[in-house]
């Protein structure tokens, strides 16, 4: 009887010993799931908390903040996550500001005639003012909204090509944007190259131009 107890004690234990084996191995593997979920989340806040919300100077270049007024037609405040590419777009508007195109942008919270807008516009005299924070999408590239930075250049006449000033500041700011998210100057393109819109319209009509624009931002970059 006492060898039988004995047997029946030793299997017991030895199944809660199993038990609490299983029990443990579990809970350490939803500890470790939850690590790395924890760790990607951290990773995925740590990229989104370090792109800035504003800034100060490109380069040499100092911008001005104008940020548009939160509204539905041009600053909907739609978080902007990732950026995969950088949008290069003119203003179709020969001779005006970049100021001037800021506030068409601003004004559409009161026109309502439709939607539109870029974190940048550069100026004639080379100016960079910023319209929306690089958290935000702005309203310029159709699909490509969600996942790209766009910037608007003034142009002084039909030809839509960028005078010196507006070329230097827009080299400056492709380079800053490639080295702040890490792309390639594939990575630069035109609206045209989304919705085959003639957008910016010199550099669709001039391809060597546009190559030119890239190589001259990995020379700057590497400067």
């Amino acid at each position: 009887m006492n060898r039988l107890n004995s047997k029946k004690s030793l299997r017991r234990k030895r199944f809660r010993r199993k038990v609490k084996l299983i029990f443990t191995t579990s809970i350490l593997m939803l500890l470790l799931g939850i690590g790395i979920l924890f760790g990607i989340k951290l990773q995925n806040l740590a990229h989104y908390q370090k792109i800035p919300k504003t800034l100060t100077i490109i380069g040499n270049r100092k911008v001005e903040q104008m940020l548009l007024t939160p509204n539905e037609y041009s600053r909907p405040q739609i978080p902007l996550k990732k950026v995969n590419s950088v949008v290069v777009h003119y203003t179709a508007n020969p001779g005006t500001s970049a100021e001037a195109n800021r506030n068409y942008f601003e004004n559409l919270r009161i026109n309502k005639t439709t939607s539109a807008s870029s974190h940048f516009v550069i100026g004639l005299e080379g100016e960079i003012v910023q319209c929306i924070p690089l958290d935000e999408i702005s309203y310029a590239s159709n699909d490509r909204n969600i996942d790209t930075i766009s910037i608007e250049c003034c142009h002084p006449d039909e030809t839509g090509k960028f005078n010196d000033k507006t070329y230097e500041s827009l080299v400056a700011l492709l380079s800053w944007l490639c080295t702040e998210y890490r792309l390639k100057t594939d990575d630069i393109i035109r609206h045209y190259d989304v919705s085959g819109k003639l957008c910016p319209l010199y550099y669709v009509n001039n391809e060597d131009a546009w190559e030119k624009l890239k190589t001259d931002v990995t020379d700057y970059i590497k400067r």
